[in-house]
């Protein structure tokens, strides 16, 4: 087992209300510095959403948060655990893969690209990790897929495969599949930014259903009109620092911030 150099302050994991707790997440990539001291708190049942232009580090914190990336300093908690570590005394050690693998089976995550296998339906795309991570048998996977394609509306493709479905649709099916293995917690990346115009209210629809059915999310987004009527929280992130947060209708009606206005005087 690695060991991590980050040198962790004292204090106990954090409270039960919250899904996401982040302090101080720096992460590197050789001398590139993307993410210089996150802060940011996600609750329960919370909409969580992240804006800011390109390069700003979203994304890239996004994947800190399931391990995809491994942070260069401070902690990561998810439902009061660390993420990718665990502490011994005053130190953290990296956890083995199988491990990691495990923390990441409760945190479905939804990607810019739909990333589905070519060669399977959509409801054998939705099937594959409950049969194959859970060990769920293929009869009781065959209804939780058609369940949740009945969710994101698409019980009529379950048998149709991949090059067959609309981006919008694609993207659908890739959030089933993250919803199948019932997690605690869904991580959205710009998951509209590869779809045609018209397509994306499809999916914000799925999204905003969630939202009332109170799954917590965190939503990487350009979709502003989705962050300021689904969101509960946003964070306005530049060059690899959290510059604004608060309600998203605040934010985004009455910003405090200079470069928080300046970006939304060009996305708005």
């Amino acid at each position: 087992m690695s060991e991590n150099p980050t040198q962790p302050g004292p204090g106990a994991g954090p409270g039960d209300d919250l899904m996401v707790k982040a302090e101080q997440v720096h992460k590197s990539f050789g001398l590139i510095h993307v993410l210089k001291g996150i802060d940011l708190e996600v609750r329960r049942g919370e909409v969580f959403c992240l804006v800011g232009p390109s390069g700003s580090g979203k994304s890239t914190f996004l994947r800190c948060i399931n391990h995809l990336e491994k942070i260069s300093a401070g902690r990561l908690y998810v439902d009061g655990e660390l993420v990718g570590y665990r502490q011994r005394g005053e130190r953290l050690y990296e956890l083995r893969e199988r491990e990691v693998a495990f923390q990441r089976r409760d945190i479905g995550m939804v990607f810019q690209r739909f990333n589905l296998f070519p060669h399977m339906t959509a409801a054998e795309n939705v099937m594959e990790a409950p049969v194959q991570v859970k060990g769920i048998a293929r009869g009781d996977a065959r209804r939780i897929a058609e369940a949740l394609l009945e969710r994101v509306g698409l019980a009529d493709r379950m048998n149709t495969y991949p090059a067959q479905l609309s981006g919008g649709q694609q993207q659908r099916v890739a959030i089933a599949r993250a919803l199948a293995m019932d997690p605690k917690l869904m991580l959205f990346d710009e998951p509209t930014s590869a779809l045609d115009p018209e397509l994306v209210g499809e999916v914000l629809d799925v999204m905003r259903q969630l939202a009332e059915d109170g799954m917590t999310m965190v939503v990487v987004t350009h979709e502003m009109g989705f962050a300021r009527e689904v969101g509960d929280s946003l964070v306005f992130m530049d060059d690899g620092v959290v510059v604004e947060s608060g309600h998203p209708r605040d934010v985004l009606t009455d910003p405090q911030h200079e470069r928080t206005k300046a970006f939304l005087s060009k996305v708005l």
